[in-house]
């Protein structure tokens, strides 16, 4: 399965309770923090929703 590479990008100030959590769910705290995760549909649904605050990239 194809892996993915998270960074977020932006600051989760000023976002709703939902997106926080979602980043703290893939793992995310500090811009700049990369985190690698399998592309399942679960964890690609969630970046889809912090799609504005994070920068993805697919790696093998």
């Amino acid at each position: 399965m194809a892996k993915i590479k998270v960074t977020k990008v932006k600051s989760a100030i000023n976002r709703t309770l939902r997106q926080k959590r979602t980043l703290e769910a893939l793992g995310l705290k500090r811009i700049g923090q990369v985190v690698e995760h399998e592309a399942t549909p679960n964890i690609l649904g969630m970046v889809a929703k912090v799609e504005h605050l994070v920068s993805v990239e697919e790696t093998k």
